[in-house]
C-alpha cells in the first residue's frame, strides 16, 4: 500500500488517485456488447453456452425450482439459518420504515396535488457468485422488493460446479417465498433480463452488484430497461485520527480487500503513527485470511493519505466519493455536516463496515466507482414508482385558468389554452 502526504499531491494527482479508470476498460465494453448482441439473438442457447464457457457447467435447464431449492435449503447448517432470519428481520424492519404516504397539498384554492407509490410490477435481481457466496445481496435486494410490492421478482446468480446454487441462497429464496433462481451470472443474466429469452422473463428495472462484466452490461442496457445504479467493485474508505485503533482500520480495510482484487481500500489519516501502525496491522492479520491471496492484490492497489485535519480529509473524501465511509474517530458527529458524497457510512470506532454488510437494516448495495456523487445505494424506494395526481375544483380553474392561458399562449401553444378556456366558458 502506497502513502501519499496531501499537502505533496496537485489537483491531478488527487483526480488521479480517485479515479477508478482501469486500462483495459475497453476491451471489457466489447466483449460485454458481444454478450448482450448474442444473448439477444440467441436466447436460452446462448445462456447454455456462456455456462459452458464460463461457469464450466453443462447445465440441464437455466433455473431451479420451489421444489428444489427447499430440498438445497434443507442442508443449511442451523447457526447459518438463524444469522440469516436476525439479518432479515433487521433488514425487513429498516426498508418497512421507508414506506411513507404523501399529505395531499392545496397548492391554491381549489387546486389539490399529491403523490402515490406504486411498485415497479417486473424487477430482475443479480446476485453475485464468483468468488464469494453472497447470501445477504439476496437479502438486500428482495427484502426491498417485497415490502415496495413488486408483482415478479427474476433472481439470476451464478451456477456451482455441480449446476446447483448452494444452500444459502436457496434458503433466502424458501424464507422470502422466491419459487425460482436462475443459474445464470455475469453480463448473459444481465442482458437475458433486459431482453427477456424462451425462459427468463423480461423485466423493466435490474438490481444488484457485480464485477466489471456485470456493471457495463446494466449501463449498456439502460436504452431498454432501467438500473439501480453502477455498482461495481467494492470500495472502502476509513478516515482516521489519533482516536482510531490501528488493528480496527486494518481489519475495515481487509473486509473490503478480500471481495476481489479490484477492491480499493483507502486510509485517510491525520496520524503518520496511526498510518505506519495500521499498515503493520495488514501484515499480520492478512497472513489468517483464508482469502489473503485475492486482499493482498487489492491492498497493493489500494493506498493511505496523511493529511493536516479532518476537514481536509472530507474534503478528499467527498472528491473520491466512496462506497463506504468509515469514520475511526469519536469526533464522528462533527464530520457528518461535512460528508456530501458517500453510499454509506460508519460512525466511530465500533461500527465496522461488515456490519451494515449483513445485518444493521441497512442495505449495502451502493454506488461504487466515484457514482456516489449522483446515485443513492439501494432502499424501497428504488422498487417504487412516484405517480402525481391533482384535482381542480371549479373555484380551482376558475383561479387557476388565467395563469395557465397566459403561459399557454406566451409558449404558442393554442391548444393548451384552449382547453382551459372551454371548460371556463362551460362554468
Amino acid at each position: 500500500m502506497k502513502v501519499y502526504n496531501y499537502k505533496d499531491l496537485s489537483t491531478s494527482k488527487i483526480k488521479e488517485l480517485c479515479s477508478r479508470q482501469i486500462e483495459d476498460d475497453k476491451l471489457v465494453e466489447e466483449r460485454v456488447a458481444d454478450i448482450i448482441k448474442t444473448v439477444k439473438s440467441d436466447g436460452d442457447k446462448a445462456l447454455f453456452n456462456f455456462a459452458k464457457a464460463f461457469d464450466k457447467v453443462e447445465l440441464e435447464k437455466l433455473y431451479l425450482d420451489a421444489e428444489e431449492l427447499k430440498v438445497i435449503a434443507s442442508t443449511i447448517p442451523a447457526d447459518a439459518k438463524q444469522a440469516i432470519e436476525t439479518a432479515y428481520q433487521n433488514i425487513k424492519t429498516f426498508h418497512q420504515s421507508q414506506l411513507k404516504t404523501e399529505d395531499r397539498i392545496e397548492t391554491m384554492p381549489g387546486v389539490v396535488c399529491w403523490r402515490e407509490s406504486r411498485a415497479i410490477e417486473k424487477v430482475g435481481l443479480y446476485i453475485p457468485g464468483g468468488t464469494a457466496v453472497l447470501p445477504s445481496t439476496f437479502l438486500m435486494l428482495a427484502t426491498p422488493a417485497i415490502i415496495a410490492g413488486s408483482r415478479e421478482i427474476v433472481v439470476c446468480s451464478p451456477p456451482q460446479s455441480d449446476g446447483k446454487t448452494n444452500c444459502y441462497l436457496a434458503y433466502c429464496a424458501v424464507l422470502l417465498g422466491i419459487e425460482k433462481i436462475y443459474l445464470i451470472g455475469g453480463a448473459q443474466a444481465v442482458a437475458a433480463m433486459a431482453f427477456g429469452t424462451e425462459t427468463v422473463p423480461q423485466v423493466y428495472k435490474i438490481f444488484g452488484p457485480g464485477n466489471r462484466y456485470v456493471t457495463t452490461a446494466k449501463t449498456m442496457v439502460q436504452n431498454k430497461v432501467a438500473i439501480d445504479m453502477p455498482a461495481g467493485p467494492s470500495e472502502v474508505l476509513v478516515i482516521a485520527d489519533d482516536t482510531a485503533n490501528p488493528s480496527f482500520i486494518a481489519a475495515d480495510l481487509l473486509a473490503q480487500a478480500e471481495h476481489g482484487v479490484d477492491s480499493q481500500a483507502i486510509l485517510v489519516s491525520t496520524s503518520s503513527e496511526i498510518i505506519a501502525d495500521t499498515l503493520q496491522e495488514l501484515q499480520k492479520q492478512l497472513f489468517d485470511l483464508p482469502r489473503k491471496e485475492i486482499a493482498a492484490k487489492a491492498i497493493e492497489n489500494s493506498y493511505a493519505v496523511l493529511v493536516n485535519d479532518l476537514e481536509i480529509a472530507m474534503e478528499f473524501s467527498n472528491e473520491y466519493a466512496p462506497e463506504h465511509l468509515i469514520l475511526a474517530t469519536s469526533d464522528f458527529e462533527n464530520l457528518i455536516p461535512l460528508i456530501i458524497n458517500a453510499g454509506s457510512v460508519f460512525l466511530g470506532n465500533f461500527t465496522p463496515e461488515s456490519a451494515g454488510d449483513y445485518a444493521s437494516g441497512t442495505n449495502h448495495t451502493l454506488p461504487t466507482s466515484g457514482f456516489a456523487k449522483a446515485y443513492s445505494g439501494v432502499s424501497t424506494d428504488a422498487f417504487l414508482k412516484k405517480i402525481t395526481f391533482q384535482y381542480l375544483s371549479v373555484n380551482g380553474l376558475e383561479n387557476i385558468g388565467d395563469t395557465v392561458e397566459t403561459l399557454a399562449a406566451a409558449e404558442g401553444l393554442q391548444a393548451h389554452k384552449n382547453a382551459i378556456t372551454i371548460r371556463l366558458k362551460a362554468i
